[in-house]
Parts: C-alpha cells; structure tokens; sequence
C-alpha cells in the first residue's frame, strides 16, 4: 500500500468519514495539554501530568512506597505466571534479576538491611526518584496516552511532519509525537507511546528502535535537576536548546549506522500494518482524512482507556525491579570499582582531540553514564571548567542510553532489541556528542 497515491488514498478515506469528529479535537486537545502544555502550580512549573502525579503520590503519603513494592511483586511474579521468562536467555536473566529488585525494594520500604543499602545516592534514591516517580507516571500517563494516541492526532501530524522526519531519522512523521513527549514529559512515556504504536502496526521494528534509542531521552525536568547540580542553570536556555540539536543531530547519524540501520524493516507479528503513506500533495487534506480514517476504527473511550491503562500497568510492573536491581548493581560497580574508568579510556581520544579541560576526567564522567544519567554531572560537579560542565550536561541527555532505567524500560516493551545493541548504541551516542557538543559549548562559554 506503500505506493498508494494521495487521490487513491482520499478515496480509501472517503468512505470511512466517522460519526463524532468532535472526539478527534476534544479527546487530542485533552491529551495535548496533559503531555506537552507547562503550567505553574505552587510554584512547580510542568506538564500537567506530572502534576497530577505529584499530587497522587503526595495523596497517597507513606502508602505509596507499598503501591510501588506491590507493582515490584507483581513485576517479579508475572514473568514466571505468564511463562514470558523462557522466551529468550535475556528474559531468564532478567526474571532472576527481579527476585533480586523485589529484595532490595522490600528492605527499603521496611528499613531493614545493610546500612550501604540505605546511603542517599543508592537505594533512597533509585526509590525515591526513579521507582515512585515512574511507578506513577507510567499507568496514570497511559489512561491520557489513550486519547492523544487514540483518536487521529499522530496520523494528522504525522503526514504534516513527514518530509522532515522520513528524509532526516528515517521515522515516520508520526514519531515527532514521541520525539516531544520524550522531552517534556519522560523517556518512560515515549516509550509507552513507541511500544503501543509497534504493536498496533503503526511503527516497524527499525522504526521502533530508532524511536526508543533516539528519542526517548530524559524529560525537561531532569535537564533542571542536572543544570543545577553542574550550576549552569545561568546558562539554561543555551543547555536546553545545545541538549535538544545535539540529540537529535547523533539520532541522524545513529541511524544510518549499525546495529540500528540492520534491524529488520518488519511490523510486529499479531498486528495489522499501518504504514504511513508518503504524501507529496494536498498535504493538509491528507492529514484530515488519516486522522478521520484512524477515527473511524477507534474503540470506545472506556475500552481504549482501559487496554492502555492495563499497557501501562504491565509495563510499570516490568521496570520496577529492574530498576533496583540493575539500577543498584550499576551505581554499585560505579563506586566501589574501576570498571568505568576503564570504560572511560575509549573515550579518552575524543575528549584530548576536542580539547576538553582535563579529558581523562571527561572521559570518566561520559564512561559512567551508561550505570545511571545523573552520574556524569555529580563527577564533574564543582570541576572550574564551565566548558567541560556544560559539555557533560549535554551528554547526560543526548546518551538516553542507561541501565537504571532506560534499559529496563526497553526491554520491557516489545521492541526487538537485545542488550549488545543498547551498549553499542550508547558508545556511539556519546562519541558522537563529544565530537558535536564540545567545540560548539567553547563557542559559547570558553573554556
């Protein structure tokens, strides 16, 4: 169907005009503001949906930390109840693996264990700022997924957008959908959005791929977090906007490399593909007739909230316990081992040809962001050289790459990628972000 021209395709749509267009702009409108319009609200500036996380979890007090270790027992329980832990050696290791996450989360919420355990930059964090927030944001995000996902919005978009994104990430234009909710609300809602539009037939497995690596990057409110802790923040609109071309200049390289450029060109298995049409006229009246054509086929508002709200849960279920047990062997191997400094010598070339200030540490503080984002900006932290700060700051975002979370969060979804592709796609991510990122901050700040 990919050769369908745009007259044919506005005769395929004609036909399927749904009953209540309304929905398109109502349930779109809803989904938009909770995703991408900031707004002020006790002096917290954010999306909406982070607001309303904020105010569940403050709703639920101490109770939320067992709401999170009942989702850590039913993550570790349900591989081995549905039999998804024989699909693959990866799944095995990772079933074990929550066994060990459901552990460390049960000492945490009953202080109970090795006092290491309950250091401020290990459990309590990996608790309380990655497994509470997203324990959250992913169910509660997903009932909102469904009406900005649901309803046309991401084909109307997508055929708007499509001559940029196609030619550029080779993605469909759909996926700048996904390329925004990553930004301003969190890497673990585009991956939601990814997964669902794989599965649903709407994404391929390279396109998914390329999505999940490429986009899914921290959300803006992190970028705060590590602006301040490298005390940048006087140069906040310079980082947001070096972060934002940076990272979606290494996805344009990235893609046409491999092991992204290799992954197979396939749709998911159970789905029925979708693929977006390639629009050279009409393009606006294009866009109304997919958006009216994916109208027509849409569920009921009680059953698409209820399958993604059930999406969400699940994938919730799955991150959880990886992030504690991954996420802690990370920060573990990071503290009391050289292993990234030794990972840090492959980067050391790069930071001495850029001219970075001090480029053996450089390479460190890039080499451990692979354990947990946050960890480059703490080993430069207090370092003389805003260069070299500002230059980290960008590779915390632009890497996306990382096992506290994002790695768990992928392998959670459907998308077929294996853990080998994550390490090598994070290598190159964050040479190619030295390479760019460095040369561009002494433009802008010296040394």
């Amino acid at each position: 169907m990919s050769g369908t021209n745009n007259t044919e395709l506005d005769v395929q749509r004609t036909s399927a005009q749904p009953r209540g267009k309304w929905r398109f702009f109502v349930y779109s409108l809803i989904g938009v503001f909770m995703f991408f319009i900031p707004i002020t609200i006790g002096g917290k500036e954010t999306i909406p949906l982070d607001h309303l996380v904020g105010w569940i979890i403050a709703g639920l007090g101490d109770a939320v930390r067992f709401v999170a270790l009942a989702l850590i027992l039913a993550g570790t329980i349900y591989p081995f109840a549905s039999g998804r832990w024989r699909e693959s050696g990866i799944k095995k290791v990772f079933a074990f693996l929550n066994i060990i996450g459901l552990v460390v989360g049960t000492m945490l919420v009953f202080k109970a264990g090795p006092a290491l355990l309950f250091e401020p930059d290990l459990g309590p964090f990996l608790f309380d700022k990655l497994v509470i927030p997203v324990g959250m944001i992913v169910p509660v995000g997903a009932i909102f997924l469904a009406l900005l996902v649901g309803y046309g919005l991401m084909e109307f978009v997508g055929v708007l957008v499509q001559r940029v994104m196609r030619p550029i990430w080779r993605t469909p234009g759909r996926s700048a959908v996904d390329a925004v909710a990553s930004f301003v609300g969190s890497y673990s809602l585009g991956l939601l959005i990814t997964d669902r539009m794989y599965q649903s037939g709407r994404y391929t497995a390279r396109e998914s791929a390329i999505i999940a690596t490429g986009f899914s990057t921290v959300s803006v409110t992190f970028m705060v977090i590590v602006a301040k802790t490298l005390d940048i923040m006087h140069l906040w609109l310079p980082y947001f906007f070096l972060s934002f071309g940076v990272t979606f200049l290494v996805t344009a390289i990235c893609v046409r490399l491999p092991p992204l450029s290799r992954i197979k060109d396939d749709y998911y298995p159970q789905a029925v593909a979708s693929p977006e049409e390639k629009v050279t006229t009409r393009r606006l009246a294009t866009a109304w007739n997919e958006a009216m054509g994916t109208l027509a086929d849409a569920p009921s508002l009680g059953r698409n909230i209820w399958v993604n709200f059930r999406d969400g849960l699940l994938m919730a279920m799955a991150i959880l316990p990886s992030i504690l047990s991954v996420g802690l062997i990370g920060l573990l191997l990071a503290r009391f081992t050289p292993i990234f400094d030794w990972l840090g010598y492959i980067f050391v070339p790069i930071t001495w040809a850029v001219g970075l200030p001090d480029p053996v540490l450089a390479a460190k503080a890039s080499a451990v962001g692979i354990a947990e984002m946050f960890l480059p900006a703490t080993v430069v932290a207090g370092h003389e050289s805003e260069h070299l700060r500002l230059v980290i700051g960008v590779v915390c975002v632009s890497a996306i790459i990382f096992f506290s979370a994002v790695v768990p969060c992928i392998l959670a979804t459907r998308i077929p990628l294996k853990v080998w592709h994550l390490v090598v796609i994070w290598a190159q991510r964050v040479a190619l972000t030295l390479l760019i990122a460095s040369p561009v901050a002494f433009l802008m700040v010296g040394r």
